[in-house]
C-alpha cells in the first residue's frame, strides 16, 4: 500500500482513502500523525497541523480558497497526485500576548468587542511606522491563507502566499476606511480605549481578553508547505 498517508479531521474520509488501497494513518485523539504526507480536512485541521511541531506536506481538503483546497469527493484522486504536487509556502504568526505567552495562528487574528453595539479603539504599528488609528468593533489581521475568509468579507484583498498580511477594521466608525498589505513580521495592535472589553481570537478560537493600553505583537513562525495538484480549487476564483 506504500508509504503512509495521515489524515486528520474526517475518519470517514480516512476509511474511503483506505478503501481505495490508501495506507492511512489516523492520529490519537486529534493528534497530527506524524507521517510525511498529511490529508487535512478543513480548515481547523489545516490550522492543527500548523500548531503541529512536525513539517509535513499537507494536502488541504474542503478547507478553502486561500490554500487552494481539494473538494473532499476529489480527495481520492488527489492524493494520488501528491508526489508531483508543486509546494506553495504559507507562513504561520506567533502572536505574543501582553503576559508573555505566544499563541500560534495560520488563518487569521482578530481583536472585536465582546458586546454588540460597542466599538473601541486601535493603533496598528510595525517595527518602524505607525500604520493608523481608529475606532472600530474590531481588527482583523489575516494571512495570505486566511486573506480570502472574513478579512475578505470586511473589505480587504485576497493574497497569493507571501508573508505579508492584510489588516481591516471591523465595522469601522469612519465612512471610509483604510485597509493595509504590510509585512507581517512585528506588526502590533494596541487598546487605545478604556469603554469595552475586546476579545482575541487566533484562528477564531476565543484567547482572551486584551485590556486598555496592552498590545499583541505578531512574529513569524515555522511555515506550512501545501500541495498544489490538478484537482485544486482556485485561490481567486
Amino acid at each position: 500500500m506504500g508509504t503512509p498517508v495521515g489524515v486528520v479531521g474526517d475518519d470517514a474520509l480516512a476509511d474511503v482513502l483506505r478503501d481505495a488501497g490508501v495506507a492511512v494513518e489516523r492520529g490519537s485523539d486529534g493528534a497530527v500523525p506524524n507521517t510525511d504526507r498529511v490529508v487535512a480536512v478543513g480548515e481547523d485541521a489545516v490550522a492543527a497541523v500548523a500548531r503541529a511541531e512536525s513539517d509535513p506536506l499537507v494536502l488541504p481538503v474542503a478547507a478553502g480558497r486561500g490554500v487552494r483546497s481539494v473538494p473532499r469527493n476529489d480527495a481520492v484522486a488527489a492524493v494520488s497526485g501528491v508526489a508531483d504536487a508543486r509546494v506553495e509556502t504559507h507562513p504561520v504568526l506567533h502572536v505574543t500576548m501582553p503576559d508573555g505567552t505566544v499563541e500560534q495562528a495560520f488563518w487569521d487574528v482578530t481583536l472585536v468587542t465582546a458586546d454588540a453595539a460597542r466599538i473601541s479603539e486601535f493603533t496598528i504599528a510595525s517595527t518602524s511606522d505607525r500604520i493608523g488609528q481608529f475606532r472600530a468593533d474590531g481588527v482583523v489581521i489575516a494571512t495570505a491563507a486566511g486573506s480570502p475568509g472574513y478579512a475578505h468579507r470586511v473589505g480587504g484583498p485576497i493574497l497569493a502566499p507571501s508573508e505579508q498580511a492584510v489588516v481591516a477594521p471591523i465595522a469601522p466608525f469612519a465612512t471610509d476606511p483604510d485597509h493595509w498589505v504590510l509585512p507581517a513580521d512585528g506588526l502590533n495592535v494596541l487598546i487605545e480605549r478604556d469603554e469595552a472589553t475586546v476579545e482575541l481570537l487566533v484562528d477564531d478560537r476565543i484567547s482572551r481578553p486584551v485590556s486598555y493600553q496592552e498590545r499583541i505583537t505578531i512574529s513569524l513562525g515555522s511555515p506550512v508547505r501545501t500541495a498544489v495538484v490538478d484537482e485544486s480549487r482556485s485561490r481567486f476564483e
